[in-house]
């Protein structure tokens, strides 16, 4: 496997991004999904990575800098093909965004994900994330979890 920057606004990563845009539809009610667009995740205080395997664009994942609730980073978009899935790709994934916050001396990981997606919480919590309170813009939810973890 190996993991590198990825133009968000490239047709391999619109593929990914439209296929978890519906997925997470499937999950959650509009008002509960908070996605960045691919323009969105093509700004400069954003770092997009895609992961490959066997040569095939495995996953995404997303790191978006913040410096309004604190100095944090909130990682989003952290997809990965139904064929590809139970290999180690979103946790690969995972420490490639952690340590690029590192290297950018963030000291904070942050997120927002879904009570319906039992493996990424189970992903998370065994990352060192730890549940927290709404950050940011976000408001309570009853379908979110928000999580956070100092690196």
């Amino acid at each position: 496997m190996y993991i590198e920057a990825l133009d968000p606004l490239s047709a391999p990563a619109a593929h990914l991004l439209a296929l978890s845009d519906a997925y997470m539809a499937s999950l959650y009610p509009a008002e509960s999904n908070h996605m960045e667009s691919p323009s969105a995740l093509a700004l400069p205080n954003v770092l997009f990575l895609g992961a490959y395997l066997d040569g095939e664009l495995a996953g995404c994942g997303a790191v978006k800098i913040m410096h309004d609730d604190g100095s944090y980073g909130e990682i989003k978009r952290v997809y990965v093909l139904d064929a590809f899935r139970g290999r180690g790709v979103s946790k690969q994934l995972m420490h490639a965004l952690e340590a690029h916050l590192i290297e950018q001396h963030i000291p904070l990981a942050r997120l927002e994900t879904g009570i319906s997606q039992p493996e990424a919480l189970g992903l998370y919590e065994k990352l060192g994330y730890q549940y927290r309170a709404p950050f940011a813009s976000y408001l309570l939810d009853p379908l979110s979890v928000f999580m956070e973890k100092r690196l």
